[in-house]
C-alpha cells in the first residue's frame, strides 16, 4: 500500500511532511475532480502525493536519476511475486495507475506483453506520462474510467487476461466497491485458466478479516504475502488453479532473478514469505456489495 504522511494543518504542502523536509520542492500541483495532486522532489527521489483533508498518501516515488529503475517501496516489488504463478504473462490488466512503477516495470521485462491500464483520473495520468516516464505504446492501453465498470464491460466483451493487478487506492484505503465479493466473482471470469490475481492491501487494516475472507470466499486458499508479520503491505495472489508448492515456487524464481534484479525485487527470497496459512477470524463474513467497509467503519 501507498505510504501515508502526516503533517500540520499550519503548514503548506511542500514543507515538514514526515519523511520528506522543508526542503522539498513541489514541482507541480493540479485540482482534479478527486483530489488535490502534488509532485514533489527531494534527496534524488521525485514522488507523487494525494493530498487529503487530514494527511497526505505518497502514492509513487521514483529516482530522477533515468538510469536508476529500482522500485523504490516494497508494495511494487512485492507484487511481482504474482510472477512465480504465471512467468510469462501475455495479457495484463491493471486497475489503478498512480505513479506507474508497476507497468513501467512490466512493459520493460515482458515488451511483447499486452496490457490494459485503467484509471479513474484523468489527471493521475497525465502526471505519471509527464513527471513518472509512463508512456503508451502499441502494447499498452490505458483507459480512464472506473475500475468496477471497466471489468463489468470486459466481461461482456469476453476478455481475458492471465496477470492481474488489483492497486487502485483513494488515499485513505481501496474504493469499498473494489472489494465486495460480487466484484471479485466478475474479475475471476477475467481470468484465464492459468491467470493470477495480484492484489495490494494493507496488513494492519481495519478490513483484514474481512478482506481474507472475501478473497477465501472466491478463490479459495491464496497466497498472503507480507515482508513483515504486522502491518505494512500484504500482497494477495490469488489463482483459478491449484496453488504451486514451495518448492515449485523456487524453482520458477530461479529464472526470474537476473531479469528482476535491476528492479530491486528479490524474487528468489519472496516463496519463504508466502503463505496460504489463515491468520484471520474466519467467522467473519465475506464483504459484499450490501455488507460494505463503509457499513463496518460507522
Amino acid at each position: 500500500m501507498k505510504k501515508i504522511l502526516w503533517f500540520g494543518v499550519l503548514f503548506p504542502l511542500c514543507a515538514l511532511l514526515s519523511g520528506f523536509s522543508a526542503q522539498s520542492e513541489v514541482i507541480y500541483t493540479k485540482k482534479s475532480l478527486y483530489r488535490d495532486i502534488a509532485v514533489v522532489e527531494e534527496h534524488g527521489l521525485r514522488c507523487l502525493i494525494f493530498a487529503l483533508v487530514k494527511r497526505d498518501s505518497v502514492q509513487t516515488c521514483q529516482y530522477q536519476d533515468e538510469s536508476d529503475s529500482r522500485l523504490v517501496y516494497a508494495y511494487s516489488q512485492m507484487v511481482m511475486g504474482g510472477l512465480l504463478l504465471n512467468p510469462q504473462p501475455q495479457k495484463i490488466l491493471l486497475i489503478g495507475l498512480g505513479g506507474a512503477s508497476i507497468p513501467n516495470v512490466l512493459s520493460e521485462v515482458y515488451p511483447q506483453a499486452k496490457m490494459d491500464v485503467v484509471e479513474l483520473d484523468q489527471a493521475v495520468v497525465d502526471v505519471a506520462r509527464d513527471y513518472f516516464r509512463f508512456r503508451q505504446t502499441d502494447n499498452i492501453s490505458v483507459t480512464v474510467a472506473d475500475g468496477r465498470v471497466f471489468v463489468k464491460r470486459a466481461g461482456m466483451q469476453k476478455k481475458h487476461y492471465d496477470f492481474i493487478i488489483l492497486d487502485a487506492f483513494t488515499g485513505d484505503y481501496i474504493p469499498e466497491h473494489l472489494m465486495t465479493s460480487e466484484f471479485l466473482q466478475e474479475v475471476k471470469k477475467l481470468m484465464t485458466d492459468d491467470g493470477v490475481l495480484v492484489a495490494n492491501t494493507w496488513g494492519s487494516s481495519r478490513l483484514y478479516d474481512y478482506e481474507s475472507a472475501t478473497y477465501r470466499y472466491v478463490f479459495g486458499r491464496f497466497f498472503n504475502f507480507k515482508v513483515t508479520p504486522e502491518g505494512g503491505n500484504r500482497i494477495i495472489i490469488a489463482s483459478k488453479q491449484k496453488l504451486p508448492s514451495k518448492s515449485v515456487l523456487q524453482q520458477r524464481a530461479q529464472p526470474l532473478v537476473d531479469k528482476l534484479a535491476r528492479y530491486n525485487v528479490l524474487i528468489n527470497r519472496y516463496p519463504s514469505l508466502m503463505s496460504t496459512q489463515e491468520d484471520w477470524d474466519t467467522s467473519v463474513r465475506p464483504l459484499t456489495d450490501q455488507y460494505s467497509p463503509a457499513n463496518l467503519l460507522r
